[in-house]
């Protein structure tokens, strides 16, 4: 027997807020509680070590029995549905991290409601599996011509669509839990990242070699890219981008625990892909265990053994694959508002880029509030922001050496953006009145107005904490985007999916938004211990609401005099935002200090105010009070 550890993550759907003080219970199959704990403040338990076979059996491919040990979680905190988690996985030498994001009760919900979660065995575990891509039933070929029968011959997996588009890393894709014609199976939206943690650590062990698992890894990311570049699915009707049935797909587990050797590698390389010279289109990485099932493609256990005659990633891949295929970046990254810089920000590192990164890591100690405040972030990376640097990676479980690297960079960058964006929703719920009743309206695509911009607020306050959700624009116009948004929500909450919102959806819109009000953890930062208290100067009068109207050259008024005002005082502590004059005009020097403050926040920087632009102009200035 060997030894494993697990950690319990306890957040909202988006990381963007951790829940501490959740009562987590550990107990083996004879539900005898082993260990009793609680998640700190930036909701993380401790890791728990735990018995597990022997590690020798995760290296052996004719080993298909459980290389694991099979453990119960029980997660609570009052306001909360009980999540219960059976069968998490820990390997021997290999530490779990169990991802758990708790779901605010509903208003009139049964405090006793809970969450059952019943991970299925790992891949390696199953004797039988009929993992092998591409597909290879003709039952299958039968049953569903379309998928095996392009609408056109660019649709084929292994082709580039005409003409060429851009390859993109998306920020959620949508996973369909079982084979493409089974209706009665529900559609899941995962962030990218997380699917593909999932994933590698569904089909291969954490304890194969590096480059084993930067090769599986690299499959992995660009067979789902490939899915979404050739829009497989969606072009011919269906509502989801990928299955998780290995007849036709990769093996995602909903709630799984991932192992972190891989969550390590997929953070160094989710953002590459496979393709072949000359080409972009991600190439159809097509591949199977290489034990139970075999196929023209890359094999899952032959790649350990590759590792281990000393191959590297690429050497792997051309093994398995034509010769002239690439490992590549890709360059757009949904949600990375800012690429790395290319060099690695350390001890004695000076520059704007530096105090950007100081600027996001306190903004994020809102919300994550183990991680200590940079006191001077004035653009040199002394020890202080190493310290917050490592504490951020430790509470994110990237590797603790204070040093920001690509994947600690995307990580903050992620982060950065989820805290910023649930600070946007809460700025306007302060004022925004959803009123005791719903609206006696019924809306629909076409529909406009301020019952609108209600629904889309609804929404967008309960996407952070149901992650079949999507956020739509706040414009007070329902258009497509909204329209898909309502239909998840209804799919979510198994309300009819017709896009409509009629008195059955506003009543359950009401009750989730409700529930997350009434029952959500409120970040607030650590207070800075003191012997003595001085007196608290009176709290600042909260800055108004977005007008709701862009703000761009041309504007007059008080809205852009205020943000002017704004953007004069932060200039104290960001001088890279040029000086201006405070006089209700949006010329070209007040667009010139709007760009510089995105640059500096990370926003997209197009010298116009928008929601999120005034939502981080206004919390920036409140921060400074």
């Amino acid at each position: 027997m060997g030894t494993g550890k697990l950690i319990i993550e306890v957040r909202n759907s988006d990381d963007s807020l951790p829940i501490g003080g959740a009562h987590v219970t550990l107990s083996g199959a004879d539900q005898v509680p082993l260990f009793e704990t609680h998640t700190d403040a930036n909701g993380n338990t401790e890791p728990l070590p735990l018995t597990a076979p022997d590690k020798a059996y995760t290296l052996d491919p004719n080993f298909h029995k459980p290389a694991y040990s099979e453990w119960e979680v029980t997660v609570t905190k009052p306001g909360f549905v009980t999540s219960r988690i059976h069968h998490v996985e820990v390997v021997d030498s290999q530490t779990s991290i169990l991802p758990v994001h708790l779901l605010p009760l509903m208003e009139g919900q049964n405090p006793a409601a809970d969450m059952d979660i019943d991970i299925p065995p790992m891949l390696p575990a199953l004797p039988d599996t009929d993992h092998q891509i591409p597909f290879q039933t003709d039952t299958e070929r039968q049953a569903v011509p379309a998928l095996f029968a392009p609408a056109n011959p660019h649709l084929d997996p292994t082709d580039p669509p005409t003409p060429p588009q851009q390859v993109f890393i998306p920020d959620y894709i949508t996973v369909h839990l079982g084979r493409p014609t089974d209706t009665s199976a529900r559609n899941v939206r995962v962030r990218f990242i997380d699917y593909i943690k999932n994933v590698a650590s569904s089909e291969v062990y954490g304890t194969w070699p590096r480059n084993s698992l930067i090769a599986n890894v690299h499959a992995i990311v660009t067979f789902a890219l490939n899915r979404i570049y050739t829009e497989w699915y969606r072009s011919r009707g269906f509502n989801f981008d990928i299955t998780n049935s290995t007849a036709f797909d990769q093996y995602y587990r909903e709630g799984a625990q991932i192992f972190d050797s891989i969550n390590k590698v997929v953070d160094d390389v989710f953002d590459q892909y496979v393709h072949r010279q000359g080409l972009i289109n991600p190439f159809f990485t097509s591949f199977c265990s290489g034990t139970t099932a075999t196929c023209n493609g890359l094999s899952q256990w032959g790649t350990v053994t590759l590792a281990n005659q000393g191959r590297t990633p690429l050497e792997i891949l051309r093994y398995y694959y034509p010769n002239d295929i690439v490992v590549s970046p890709v360059e757009n990254v949904a949600g990375i508002t800012e690429s790395f810089p290319g060099a690695a920000l350390r001890m004695g590192s000076t520059g704007d880029t530096v105090r950007r990164m100081q600027n996001y890591l306190n903004r994020i100690r809102v919300n994550f509030p183990l991680i200590p405040q940079i006191q001077s972030p004035n653009g040199t990376f002394g020890e202080d922001t190493a310290e917050a640097v490592r504490v951020f990676q430790r509470t994110f479980n990237l590797t603790p050496d204070g040093i920001i690297g690509r994947n600690t960079w995307n990580r903050i960058i992620s982060i950065y953006t989820g805290v910023t964006r649930l600070a946007e929703l809460d700025s306007q719920g302060h004022r925004y009145t959803i009123g005791e009743t719903p609206p006696d309206v019924v809306l629909r695509r076409g529909s406009r107005g301020r019952d609108v911009r209600e629904l889309q607020f609804l929404i967008n306050a309960i996407s952070p904490f149901f992650d079949g959700v999507p956020p739509v624009i706040e414009d007070a116009d329902f258009d497509t985007e909204t329209q898909n948004a309502v239909i998840d929500f209804q799919r979510n909450f198994d309300l009819t999916p017709d896009g409509v919102v009629g008195p059955t959806t506003w009543a359950k819109l009401y009750a989730v938004y409700r529930g997350i009000q009434q029952n959500r953890p409120t970040p607030v930062p650590m207070p800075t211990p003191s012997p003595i208290s001085p007196p608290q100067p009176p709290a600042p009068t909260p800055p108004p609401p977005y007008p709701g109207t862009l703000l761009r050259v041309g504007s007059r008024g008080d809205d852009v005099r205020l943000i002017q005002t704004y953007l004069g005082a932060i200039r104290r502590d960001h001088p890279s935002i040029p000086a201006l004059t405070v006089d209700g005009i949006f010329g070209p020097v007040t667009q010139s200090a709007v760009t510089a403050f995105q640059r500096e926040f990370g926003l997209t920087p197009d010298g116009v105010i928008g929601p999120l632009t005034w939502a981080a102009l206004t919390e920036q200035y409140s921060m400074m009070q």
